[in-house]
């Protein structure tokens, strides 16, 4: 009878261990072998914070089963949370190393900052729509990334107060590089941000800062929600 006691008893407490398995795991997988590898992404630290990000828990609830399927999703107020591919392909590009300072422009569900918070990034990331700060700021801290911080504000602007950054990532569209921006990446620093007209197709620029200037090189189209700047919506 003890033995069997014992038994059961070690049965209940592997129980949470086992109820607690991500059932998002193997699909998310496939999204990094189908959508991710496959299309040419190669940096190994970027594939793993793809696995280690659970996107489904950026998305909302309804449209969670959709979370590792790559396309944009809704995520309401107008915004979007990006593609998988696109996701991984800027964050490829922006070669962020651990321990700098990156700004984001577009908090978004906070999908973006997590991938980067979990590459050992310092991420400060500014959101216009207060609603999508407040949320993302929740979340993030509730998934354990303590080394992000949310600003609520005109991204256009930047951070200045956290100036300069290492790098920079821009996840809405602009029809011009903003200065503010330039002027907060450090030198020797590489912006990533879609450049074009609003609700039209935009180039997905890299631009490395140099003492000699500006050098950008064009990743290709992309089609991203524009930047709002108009006022700080509520």
């Amino acid at each position: 009878m003890k033995k069997f006691l014992c038994l059961f008893s070690l049965i209940l407490f592997a129980l949470p261990a086992f109820s607690q398995e991500d059932p998002f795991a193997r699909s998310r997988e496939r999204m990094l072998e189908r959508d991710i590898i496959a299309r040419g992404i190669t940096d190994s630290r970027v594939i793993e914070a793809l696995r280690r990000v659970p996107r489904h828990l950026f998305v909302p609830k309804e449209l969670e089963k959709l979370a590792y399927e790559d396309t944009p999703l809704p995520i309401g107020y107008g915004q979007t949370i990006s593609q998988p591919y696109i996701v991984a392909l800027m964050t490829e590009n922006l070669r962020a190393q651990p321990g700098e300072r990156i700004l984001e422009v577009g908090t978004g569900s906070g999908y973006q900052a997590a991938i980067l918070s979990e590459m050992g990034c310092e991420v400060y990331t500014v959101e216009i729509i207060k609603a999508l700060a407040d949320e993302a700021q929740e979340r993030l801290f509730r998934l354990g990334y303590r080394n992000v911080s949310v600003l609520w504000g005109d991204g256009y602007l930047g951070w200045e107060e956290k100036a300069p950054f290492d790098g920079i990532i821009v996840t809405c569209a602009v029809d011009h590089l903003p200065p503010p921006l330039l002027q907060q990446l450090k030198e020797g620093g590489r912006m990533v941000v879609p450049v074009g007209p609003p609700w039209s197709i935009q180039s997905l620029l890299v631009v490395e800062k140099r003492k000699d200037g500006i050098v950008t090189e064009d990743l290709g189209a992309v089609r991203f929600v524009p930047l709002t700047r108009e006022k700080r919506v509520e």
